[in-house]
């Protein structure tokens, strides 16, 4: 594990634990990070399974939000730009049941960056819906468990 990696997992971790405590209880993990893509872990446990043993609605939700949103900061702290950062919708296609751990993959680096730039061009804060799909077994035996797409919206308030 890269030195970068196990630093962005330290501050997931410490989010987790002081900013938003319902990601420190999934405890989520980044197995892979770079400009463009962005692979979270949740594991399939008993904090995170549903009544069906599978993974709960709201496990899901939270590893699409850490897909689309921990790489935006990550990627703003990298660039040191000052951003504000914040959801506008999510949109979820199950396709079946994940009854193992879930990796959720987002390749949105290009257009988060895209995101910073036209909200320094205009001033506003900028939307766009950001693809995440959700695998088991993933990397060697990935199948498909369900796809997302989050509204991220980004407001770039200069460089720090």
């Amino acid at each position: 594990m890269s030195k970068e990696l196990r630093q962005a997992n330290w501050q997931l971790l410490l989010f987790g634990l002081f900013k938003i405590p319902l990601i420190g209880f999934c405890r989520p993990k980044i197995i892979e990070l770079t400009e463009d893509k962005i692979v979270v872990r949740i594991r399939l446990r008993r904090r995170t399974k549903n009544h069906l043993n599978s993974l709960y609605f709201g496990a899901f939700a939270i590893g699409a939000d850490l897909s689309g949103g921990f790489h935006a900061f990550w990627l703003g702290k990298k660039e040191k730009r000052n951003i504000s950062l914040a959801f506008k919708s999510l949109q979820a296609d199950f396709l079946k049941r994940a009854e193992d751990d879930v990796y959720f993959v987002s390749e949105a680096g290009k257009s988060i960056r895209e995101m910073f730039d036209k909200s320094v061009e205009t001033g506003e804060r900028q939307t766009e819906n950001i693809p995440i799909s959700a695998f088991t077994g993933y990397p060697n035996n990935s199948e498909k468990v369900a796809d997302f797409l989050i509204g991220l919206s980004i407001k770039d308030k200069g460089r720090t």
